[in-house]
């Protein structure tokens, strides 16, 4: 997540601009504020290569038209190494705000650029993207969780079935196993659903 440097109290932002003075006023906006800008870049330098360079916390982007490579280096971003992502443009154009907000956009604003209000717009892309990384991670261990609980289930079933147990018997037998090797239930019963496989008591 997007979170303030514990020594310095700051978070670095890597401004994506062709307008160098537009970009310089960012700076100047930001100077005040937990925001430093790092590194200033054109549009037409790599976004992928200036992200793996300066390694920031935030990506800023004003941008007149933002093309399909564009959208596409952000994607990218947003899976292997997601962070907040500001987009400033000139268009006005729900197609185009749809496919920067499915790409990672965090907060997407549309018609003349004010640098003035970098701060409050950069405060509101770290808050949303942290409630969505917060709600991703939740979805992430509830669907790990349930897949951990359908291989004890399986587990318990075939223990019910081949071993004349009942299914508290099962679930503590999976459990004391995992226990007393501690181990996971979950891998428990992966070995126990294996094991009664290679017997001939699984299917």
């Amino acid at each position: 997540m997007a979170t303030k440097n514990k020594t310095t109290n700051t978070l670095t932002v890597l401004v994506i601009d062709d307008d160098m003075e537009r970009a310089e006023s960012f700076r100047a906006a930001l100077a005040a504020s937990p925001y430093v800008v790092k590194h200033l870049a054109h549009t037409s330098a790599s976004l992928l290569r200036e992200v793996e360079n300066t390694e920031p916390d935030i990506i800023l982007i004003d941008i007149e038209s933002p093309n399909r490579d564009t959208i596409e280096s952000l994607s990218t971003i947003s899976e292997f190494n997601p962070k907040p992502i500001v987009m400033f443009s000139e268009q006005d154009q729900p197609d185009l705000m749809r496919d920067s907000i499915k790409a990672g956009v965090s907060a997407y604003v549309s018609g003349e650029t004010n640098p003035d209000r970098a701060k409050f717009i950069l405060d509101v892309a770290v808050a949303r993207f942290n409630e969505f990384q917060g709600l991703k991670a939740e979805l992430t261990d509830a669907k790990r969780k349930l897949q951990s609980r359908k291989w004890v289930d399986q587990a318990k079933a075939l223990l019910i079935e081949k071993q004349g147990m009942s299914e508290q018997q099962a679930y503590s037998a999976i459990r004391k196993m995992a226990m007393d090797n501690g181990q996971k239930m979950e891998d428990v019963a992966k070995n126990l659903i294996s094991m009664m496989q290679l017997i001939g008591g699984g299917k």
